[in-house]
């Protein structure tokens, strides 16, 4: 049994009972509304079998498997592993002493954070996508690159800031150079500190690959709607997709969780002294 926390009272019975009745009154909340949901998809025939057999169809499940989710998943590696060195660059770059290198970079990333990925999207393709350009899922590619790497420039600056000055102080005390304490001493442990937030960033470039329906780029949205346009299942093309997206968004925090725990390993409770020896 782990040890109590000095920050919070334990509840005694009544509050425990209070909150036994509060979980109880949620499931049944629930339970009531996933009720409510198939009652309605019942009585307006969005049950029927006809609407939901492509995707119990093996040529479609393929399809939506290898044209959908896998381009969806290359679209979002391809575009975040891109944005981890946009950030990096410029993270370090609006920290540098020089102004004529630091207000450029401060200027970029204002820029691409501050526009919406979408109209990103449209700018990119129209103005080098179509034709003999670099197509829809370049596009994409290059759009989710630039907002999500303007959004990590800032987390990498704030975990290189979040590192204790002493460290650097300390490197160049011993004669090392600006760009070996960066690469040596700030980054690697910058990278533990900002882990949680890069996590995060994955998975919003994960969800924001949907946006490229807007220009036919391939991936979940597209093949969905391919399939709704066919067979008219809106509802149930949404609901498949969104499982999809779901699964995926579980399977890569899992993934990320995991790397968390072996190079930054789990925070373990606050050890307090108490009066007459040990711990709490």
């Amino acid at each position: 049994m782990s040890a109590p926390s000095v920050l919070f009272d334990a509840p005694g019975p009544r509050t425990r009972a209070r909150h036994r009745i509060y979980s109880v009154l949620g499931v049944l909340a629930v339970l009531a509304l996933a009720a409510f949901i198939v009652f309605r998809f019942y009585d307006r025939g969005q049950l029927e079998y006809r609407l939901w057999e492509p995707f119990l169809t093996p040529k479609f499940v393929r399809v939506l498997l290898v044209d959908g989710l896998l381009k969806t998943l290359q679209m979002a590696a391809v575009s975040i592993v891109m944005a981890v060195a946009f950030g990096i660059l410029f993270g370090i770059g609006k920290l540098s002493e020089h102004a004529w290198l630091r207000w450029p970079c401060w200027l970029v990333v204002e820029f691409f954070r501050a526009v919406p990925v979408l109209l990103m999207i449209y700018f990119i393709y129209f103005a080098y996508g179509v034709g003999d350009g670099i197509g829809a899922y370049w596009s994409v590619v290059i759009a989710l690159t630039l907002y999500n790497g303007s959004v990590l420039a800032e987390v990498f600056r704030a975990g290189i800031l979040a590192v204790p000055r002493g460290q650097a102080e300390a490197a160049y005390a011993l004669g090392m150079r600006k760009t070996q304490v960066m690469t040596s001493i700030l980054l690697p442990q910058a990278v533990k500190i900002m882990l949680p937030a890069l996590i995060s960033q994955l998975v919003v470039a994960l969800k924001d690959t949907s946006l490229g329906i807007a220009i036919g780029a391939p991936g979940l949205t597209f093949v969905g709607k391919q399939i709704y346009t066919e067979f008219q299942n809106q509802v149930q093309a949404a609901v498949v997709i969104a499982v999809l997206y779901i699964a995926a968004n579980l399977v890569l925090t899992a993934l990320a969780t995991w790397v968390q725990k072996k190079f930054v390993g789990e925070r373990k409770p606050l050890a307090v002294p108490v009066v007459g020896g040990g711990t709490l």
